[in-house]
């Protein structure tokens, strides 16, 4: 009987340490069903490489802050889809793993996205610089056309041969009112001021932006800008010439061209990804057309380099302010093209839906449009 004492007091020992073991076991079994799952799922496709330093960075980055600010959205993230029926199948793949918005990230996948769209009315999209709706798909994208003036104006304050060079991927519209734009902000500062301008029929090729980046830097160009997906290759090869650049989409691109670095008009899609992302949980989102301007927290003129004197900084500045003001309107007229004829007589003023009409050259821009 001396013995049974111990024993007894094992055996309990090891009863209470197994019921307790249950309990932790139950409790995380417990704590594993009731996770609460994601409040919402958020589909995005890329075109190209989120670490292009340009267009596909620029959505991918406000992806991540939306992720940071919003922890209890789920990402769907696919990069490097072609425009057509891939990205209709991708999209609809985001809708079967739950996605209840979808960003169809690049202009060619309008169309699929409308199609996806139509068969998932319960489901949001969001298409940048689109020109259809749908009752579940909205159009976001800005005035570029403000942003480049102020850059032509950095561009004219920084030039010692009175040339730009422009690298834009297609003659249409709405990109030769940028080129335009920034011509014209140039031209406040710097009457004697040209602008030279290669297109290289594609948004995405570094060997021909390379090419028609050294040709127009062999014409006299000290300042390069541009309008392709990404901007690495033009201001690469700026950096190595000695010239100076501007960065278009991604705020980010200054490590490229720490030298020759003037400043860069970039798209900070972060906040407005949250807001689409809050309108769809909370039941107030809409079909609209959004277009900001300088004066929103998503078009932002990035920071500027180190060798551009604060009074140029101070001037820029100003501008934008005028600009959000009223007071200073970029294509306000008499205004030429690059043939003499007058396209904003005087006291017109264009407005928006103008810039989608523009199949002209301001003068003082060498290039043909066709």
């Amino acid at each position: 009987m001396r013995h049974r004492g111990p024993h007894l007091l094992g055996v309990l020992l090891v009863l209470v340490i197994s019921l307790a073991l249950v309990v932790i076991t139950m409790a995380g079994a417990t704590q594993r069903t009731t996770a609460a799952p994601p409040k919402l799922i958020v589909g995005i496709l890329h075109i190209g490489s989120v670490t292009d330093g340009g267009y596909n960075q620029a959505h991918a980055e406000g992806i991540r802050y939306m992720q940071r600010t919003l922890p209890q959205v789920e990402v769907i993230e696919v990069e490097n889809i072609p425009e057509g029926a891939d990205a209709e199948r991708v999209m609809e793949s985001m809708v079967q793993r739950g996605a209840r918005l979808i960003i169809a990230a690049s202009f060619g996948y309008l169309d699929p996205a409308l199609n996806v769209a139509k068969r998932h009315p319960d489901v949001k999209f969001e298409h940048p610089s689109g020109y259809k709706l749908a009752p579940n798909l909205g159009t976001y994208w800005a005035n570029t056309q403000d942003g480049f003036y102020l850059m032509g104006m950095a561009a004219g304050k920084m030039t010692k041969t009175h040339k730009a060079g422009f690298v834009v991927a297609l003659p249409v519209s709405f990109f030769l009112a940028n080129v335009n734009a920034f011509h014209l902000g140039a031209r406040s500062v710097d009457p004697q001021f040209e602008t030279r301008v290669v297109f290289t029929g594609t948004f995405l090729d570094p060997g021909k932006e390379a090419t028609a980046a050294n040709a127009l830097l062999d014409q006299g160009a000290d300042v390069m800008a541009m309008i392709v997906d990404s901007p690495i290759t033009v201001v690469q090869v700026a950096e190595r010439r000695g010239a100076y650049s501007v960065g278009y989409h991604y705020v980010g691109v200054q490590k490229f061209a720490p030298k020759g670095w003037i400043s860069g008009l970039a798209f900070n899609w972060g906040p407005l990804y949250v807001r689409f992302a809050r309108a769809v949980m909370d039941g107030t989102w809409k079909s609209e057309s959004i277009y900001g301007s300088v004066a929103s927290d998503y078009l932002i003129i990035a920071p500027f380099g180190t060798a551009v004197p604060a009074s140029v900084v101070r001037q820029v500045s100003a501008s934008k302010q005028a600009m959000i003001g009223g007071q200073l309107r970029v294509f306000a007229g008499p205004i030429k093209d690059n043939r003499g004829v007058v396209r904003v007589a005087e006291g017109q003023i264009l407005t928006d839906q103008d810039f989608g009409r523009m199949d002209w050259l301001a003068e003082g821009v060498v290039g043909q449009p066709r």
